[in-house]
């Protein structure tokens, strides 16, 4: 661990030259595969070169690839044999999304990151007791590649990718058995977890908060104890991703009421292992500069344009919204992610994730991203004594002799003592926070105040459910700048 730490600082410190090298590592493994034969690979010198001649992809334009790779065929866009494809429903597409994932991609990045995780850690807890216990995992399920008449490849969720292909002594110090964590069928899958994991000594936990709430709330009711740690004593944290963890952190303390539990964040995704926290009391994450992965960045407000021009890591900014692009092991080339990230420090580089680039609301100019929903919901909720279990946003568009607005529909798992004054909070902050949506709202001039609806307590559950979606890759969409998502869920509730 102290050696792996040694080589973050080296990359904390040389971070241009740590990509460079890696980018022309990378030119270099595929310049004879079919996409860089058709790019002329071996002719880019430079990353002048690679931004010039190769366009920026959304996973529509490497689909045709992406779906030849799924029925056997190999070389396309890396030269090594792609037998994993990590399915990702994404939340603004019903269609899933096939990400390959090369044995380098699951060696030298989602392996090598969750090792640097636990490194990290102990590097900033060195009397740490997690090695006392198991550590708990709440992932996916995997299946045959049905679209390969081969059957001689897999996809499932990222997690359960890296669970079936663990090496057999990581099997030893996690919790659930495997059979048990890849099962697919969420409802049957949280009971089991809750049953076999009740009984061991359970140190840290890994996982999606919506899905890790549901367990631990199993197990304490299961065994009849007033929090999680009347069952385990020992656990000390909780290293959790996918979504921001700011609307569920007091849910979180009333479960786990300690003063000594660490809440640990990553940035890992189906496209691979971003970032992860580096430092005690913070919520930034230290962007993991050697896991095989180049990265490029493409301000927010040069997204509608043709041709966006992404900039390299030495060309970025503070507390600029940037679309994140990557050109990774696995055959991704300038391949944009669809998340959103802003810098919050360039020496070593830090980021936080601010949404996603189909995630927000934009229906008069407001530019209402997913951070700023985040943070007015936490202050509303720290103001009113509320604790929230999820939420969506959709905007109300005009109408005749009718002002625009937003529509949120909330479930809260201890409701604010006044409804009205937990509106008020909410769109007091948004205006302070976000000046586009102040001069919106400004005299009601666009937009009115917010209109909420309080609902119970499973009824965002039951809309995934109902929609197919239960599971540790899927994710309750949190804006959407159409009112898809609002009138499902009132539908829903109405029919109820």
């Amino acid at each position: 661990m102290k050696k792996r730490i040694h080589q973050i600082e080296l990359f904390m410190k040389y971070p241009h030259e740590v990509q460079d090298e890696l980018f022309r590592k990378l030119i270099q493994t595929a310049r004879y595969t079919e996409f860089g034969a058709q790019y002329d690979f071996s002719s880019i010198q430079t990353y002048e070169h690679f931004r010039e001649r190769i366009p920026i992809h959304t996973y529509e334009d490497l689909f045709p690839s992406i779906e030849r790779l799924m029925r056997g065929e190999q070389n396309i866009l890396w030269p090594t044999e792609i037998k994993w494809f990590s399915k990702s429903s994404g939340t603004t597409n019903a269609r899933s999304k096939f990400i390959p994932v090369s044995q380098e991609a699951l060696e030298d990045c989602h392996f090598k990151g969750g090792k640097d995780l636990i490194s990290i850690y102990v590097n900033n807890f060195p009397d740490t007791t997690l090695f006392d216990g198991k550590g708990l995992a709440v992932g996916g399920s995997h299946q045959i590649n049905d679209f390969d008449p081969s059957a001689s490849s897999y996809y499932g969720d990222v997690s359960a990718v890296i669970m079936q292909n663990l090496p057999q002594w990581a099997q030893f110090i996690r919790t659930p058995s495997l059979e048990t964590a890849l099962m697919g069928n969420w409802e049957e899958k949280i009971e089991k977890m809750a049953r076999e994991t009740a009984r061991e000594t359970v140190t840290n936990i890994a996982g999606v908060p919506t899905w890790t709430l549901l367990l631990i709330q199993r197990v304490v009711e299961l065994e009849g104890k007033n929090n999680i740690l009347d069952v385990w004593p020992n656990l000390e944290a909780f290293f959790h991703g996918a979504v921001s963890f700011t609307p569920y952190r007091a849910l979180f303390k009333t479960l786990i009421p300690s003063d000594r539990m660490n809440y640990w964040e990553i940035y890992n995704a189906s496209e691979g292992f971003f970032g992860i926290q580096d430092q005690r009391n913070s919520e930034e994450m230290l962007l993991m500069l050697d896991y095989g992965i180049f990265y490029e960045f493409i301000p927010v407000c040069e997204l509608e344009k043709e041709n966006p021009r992404a900039l390299s890591l030495s060309e970025v900014e503070l507390n600029t919204n940037y679309a994140m692009v990557i050109s990774t092991n696995a055959g991704l080339w300038r391949y944009n992610i669809g998340d959103t990230i802003r810098f919050t420090s360039l020496s070593p580089y830090r980021i936080k994730i601010s949404g996603r680039t189909k995630h927000f609301i934009n229906a008069f100019g407001e530019e209402l991203i997913v951070e700023n929903a985040e943070t007015a919901i936490a202050k509303a909720c720290e103001q009113t004594g509320a604790i929230i279990e999820n939420f969506t946003a959709a905007p109300i568009y005009l109408g005749h002799g009718k002002k625009g607005g937003h529509e949120w529909i909330i479930e809260f798992k201890e409701k604010p003592s006044d409804l009205n004054d937990f509106t008020r909070v909410l769109d007091r902050v948004l205006r302070e926070i976000n000046s586009d949506y102040d001069a919106k709202r400004a005299h009601d001039l666009a937009l009115v105040e917010p209109r909420i609806h309080s609902v119970e307590e499973g009824t965002f559950y039951n809309w995934m459910k109902s929609r197919g979606k239960l599971g540790g890759q899927n994710k309750v969409p949190r804006l959407s700048n159409s009112r898809e998502y609002v009138e499902d869920i009132l539908k829903m509730m109405a029919e109820a």
